[in-house]
């Protein structure tokens, strides 16, 4: 077995500096989307605004309630796409996104030209900090190790099984009532090339400051 290159203390700072100020961004990205979430939403948060409307709570406690419960359903059918940035995730982003919604400091839905202005941003943000917390390789959200167990159980493609669960999802939102429209249809191809500009941007950095760690410590 090939050994893993040994991290010093300083590249896991800088990993977990990656990893929580991307939880932080993707936290407050998710909480501007809230705001004007009557334009539409991604699958996931439509099913946790419409367990709110239906149960109570947060929307920030049943993004951690469907998280775990997605980790346990990885337990058991895949162990390896889940370690203690899966947990960190499921647990922090929603309380993070609550954060920001109390502090009642983001603007709110105005039915303007604005709103949409405001919904852009939200997607920004979550896909600048989807990359960001990624690249710090700390591990997956409970969401992308579900996908990944999903697709590696039914020898499916990775977006194969996204589409499937992504669209039960949705419908399992709709009909509880959850924010539907036009703009959920495209949030992920909105989406994915932000995080993946994010990603690469992100994950190059961290190699270089890597790289100038092992150069002065040596």
């Amino acid at each position: 077995m090939k050994e893993q290159p040994k991290t010093t203390p300083l590249q896991n700072i800088i990993r977990y500096v990656f990893y929580f100020s991307g939880l932080v961004c993707f936290g407050l990205g998710a909480a501007f989307s809230i705001k004007v979430q009557y334009l539409g939403l991604h699958p996931w948060d439509v099913l946790n605004v419409a367990l709110y409307n239906q149960l109570g709570l947060t929307i920030g406690t049943w993004s951690i309630i469907v998280g775990l419960a997605l980790i346990g359903v990885s337990l058991v059918v895949s162990k390896k796409y889940v370690n203690i940035g899966t947990f960190l995730n499921a647990l922090l982003i929603g309380p993070i996104m609550d954060f920001f919604l109390w502090l009642d400091i983001l603007p709110n839905a105005s039915n303007t030209w604005t709103d949409y202005l405001i919904l852009l941003v939200g997607i920004v943000l979550i896909g600048i900090g989807g990359g960001l917390y990624v690249s710090g390789g700390v591990g997956a959200g409970p969401r992308d190790g579900f996908m990944l167990s999903i697709s590696e159980r039914l020898r499916w493609s990775i977006s194969k099984a996204r589409i499937l669960v992504e669209s039960i999802v949705l419908v399992i939102g709709y009909f509880l009532g959850g924010p539907v429209f036009w703009v959920t249809f495209i949030y992920t191809f909105l989406l994915s090339p932000i995080f993946q500009y994010s990603l690469k941007f992100f994950s190059s950095l961290r190699l270089k400051l890597d790289k100038k760690i092992k150069v002065h410590s040596t």
